[in-house]
């Protein structure tokens, strides 16, 4: 199973976790997003199949946060 961690900023609360796992695990092949709180915060997804990049940052980036 493809995985790919990025590190995110903005996140601080579990409505933010909860923003990312949404718009995150609408991606096709998307099995599991976990968000980890700290500094710096991490978003680690784990697919089926590869997935692009571009889609990651851009469903990060909808919930309203950036990856860094």
């Amino acid at each position: 199973m493809p995985t790919t961690t990025f590190s995110v900023s903005g996140m601080t609360c579990e409505h933010c976790v909860r923003a990312v796992k949404q718009e995150v695990g609408e991606i096709s092949g998307v099995t599991q997003v976990d968000v980890e709180l700290g500094t710096p915060s991490t978003v680690t997804v784990q697919s089926t199949e590869p997935v692009s990049q571009q889609d990651l940052v851009a469903a990060i980036d909808e919930a309203g946060y950036e990856v860094v």
